[in-house]
């Protein structure tokens, strides 16, 4: 089982970034996914999330009306398009692949962005 992450950065504030989480070695159109982000010295907190087959997406409100999240299950990735960035922005990314119907979840290596000018 593996999720990397990739297209993290520097950014400068107001700018964009999309990440890439590409799924291997598990049925990923069975999984919910999940971005996650981790600042210095702050606990892992959730961003954005998005249903198996992409019926559904919540945001949590710090990003609500810039970042996207989105999926192509024929591809095996999960996206997060990140726009109008802020420097409280600067963390490591995750994501995150959650099965509820037989619990498991899997968690990627994290990419780093910075938003700075």
């Amino acid at each position: 089982v593996q999720l990397v992450e990739s297209g993290g950065g520097l950014a400068q504030p107001g700018g964009s970034l999309r990440l890439s989480c590409a799924a291997s070695g598990f049925t990923f159109s069975s999984y919910a996914m999940s971005w996650y982000r981790q600042a210095p010295g702050k606990e892992r907190e959730l961003v954005a999330s998005i249903g198996s087959v992409a019926d559904s997406t919540f945001y949590v409100d710090f990003v609500k009306g810039r970042f996207t999240i989105s999926r192509d299950n024929a591809k095996n990735t999960v996206y997060l398009q990140m726009n109008r960035l802020k420097p409280d922005d600067t963390a490591v990314y995750y994501c995150k692949a959650v099965r509820l119907s037989i619990p498991s979840h899997y968690w990627g290596q994290g990419t780093q962005v910075t938003v700075s000018s």
